[in-house]
């Protein structure tokens, strides 16, 4: 008995020591391939370098060397699942944790105001207890009148993509913060997690879902994005 608990502890420990290894090998890869596609959209004006792995291969920091007017001390955040350790990978999944690519910098023309941007998404739709309540009438109705009152009770739905809406904690909207939310707003599916300006360092911070970043192009415009977002938040200063 004893030997055949022995072998099952052996077991287990091998396929979870394999487990580790792959997905370390998978974490890494996966964020070596962002960070490529983030050094080739700097096009030479741009090194990526100091990475320094923690917590499982699941948080990478690295120093982004760019040579721009608009940014200095440029750092990236890669957070990834936790795969390597099951339990936490599982807790993760449930809790639908996003991957996502956090950009802080300094900016050579800091902005004079502190501003944090947090992005929701809402939908809707009709409930099923509704639909459900709509059909057993009708057949309670018979079929001769199902057809009319089927007619009668149908919606025309018009479906419209509306604007971006901005809840402010600000009674006034400060003239300097336009551009800002407008640059924001123009670049409605990108997705952002948060956006942060700061008059003190860092200056400059924007976290995104990994999920938005696929190849190199999305990467340059992604760094675009920073640019104009550096460009309007100091307007008024050059």
């Amino acid at each position: 008995m004893g030997r055949f608990i022995l072998i099952d502890v052996i077991v287990a420990s091998t396929l979870l020591g394999l487990w580790y290894a792959w997905f370390i090998h998978y974490n890494r890869r996966r964020a070596a391939d962002v960070l490529q596609w983030v050094q080739a959209a700097c096009v030479g004006k741009g090194r990526v370098a100091d990475l320094r792995w923690q917590a499982s291969s699941s948080r990478l920091k690295a120093t982004l060397h760019l040579s721009s007017r608009w940014f200095e001390d440029a750092h990236l955040t890669i957070r990834l699942l936790p795969r390597p350790l099951p339990v936490q990978w599982a807790m993760s999944r449930w809790r639908q944790q996003q991957e996502t690519l956090t950009f802080e910098a300094n900016m050579g023309f800091p902005p004079g105001f502190h501003l944090d941007v947090i992005r929701h998404r809402w939908s809707g739709r009709t409930g099923a207890r509704d639909s459900g309540a709509k059909g057993r009438g009708l057949r309670d109705a018979g079929s001769k009148d199902a057809g009319s009152k089927e007619s009668t009770r149908t919606r025309a739905w018009t479906i419209s993509r509306p604007g971006p809406v901005i809840l402010t904690t600000k009674e006034d909207w400060p003239v300097e913060l336009s551009p800002v939310v407008n640059a924001l707003a123009s670049w409605r599916d990108k997705n952002f997690v948060g956006v942060r300006f700061n008059s003190t360092s860092p200056h400059f911070t924007a976290t995104v879902a990994l999920e938005n970043l696929s190849d190199q192009k999305a990467a340059a415009a992604l760094l675009g994005l920073f640019r104009e977002l550096a460009a309007s938040s100091s307007a008024k200063q050059h």
